[in-house]
């Protein structure tokens, strides 16, 4: 089970490096491929739906039980990994105006754009480095099992989805190193 978690932290974090390549592109000056981008940020926001809550009533409830002490730590993460949807949400809504042809200023939202970057990838570093060993460390067989049954099935067939429905994605998926936070 901490394998599939940590193969879909790589995902996530795959998913963030190509729009950080998009980000890129737009400080460039150059237009990138905003569909691809909305399709991205889709799979984001509806992978946080799914994947956030069951994770965090888990681990919350194991760790109260069995290591209170790293409660802060994760009702830390859990603010944190909250506040990254309404960012994403408002990156959604411009991606939105601008595949409507609205005038939107670029600078301003590859601005947005890499605040929320930043702010995910630092979230991924904190389950990496602090979620991931006390999940390892306190975790049952069982407490295992009810977290692989909680957490979203199909994350990885939309991913395989988006790889066929846009093979630009693909190829930089699978060129995207997985980036050091």
């Amino acid at each position: 089970m901490l394998n599939q978690l940590r193969l879909d932290h790589a995902n996530m974090a795959r998913m963030l490096h190509v729009l950080q390549l998009k980000q890129k592109t737009l400080v460039s000056g150059e237009r990138p491929d905003f569909q691809l981008m909305r399709e991205v940020v889709d799979y984001i926001l509806s992978y946080m739906d799914g994947f956030a809550s069951p994770l965090e009533k888990i681990c919350v409830e194991r760790l109260q039980k069995q290591a209170p002490e790293h409660l802060p730590l994760m009702e830390q993460m859990a603010s944190d990994y909250r506040k990254l949807k309404p960012r994403l949400s408002r990156l959604s809504n411009d991606i939105d105006m601008i595949l409507m042809d609205n005038v939107l200023p670029m600078d301003i939202f590859a601005e947005a754009l890499k605040a929320y970057l930043d702010a995910h990838r630092a979230y991924l570093r904190h389950e990496r480095e602090g979620l991931f060993p006390l999940i390892d460390e306190h975790f049952s067989e069982e407490d295992m099992e009810e977290l692989r049954q909680a957490l979203p099935e199909g994350a990885e067939q939309e991913l395989e989805r988006l790889q066929q429905a846009y093979p630009e994605l693909y190829a930089e998926l699978r060129g995207a190193e997985v980036p050091s936070m």
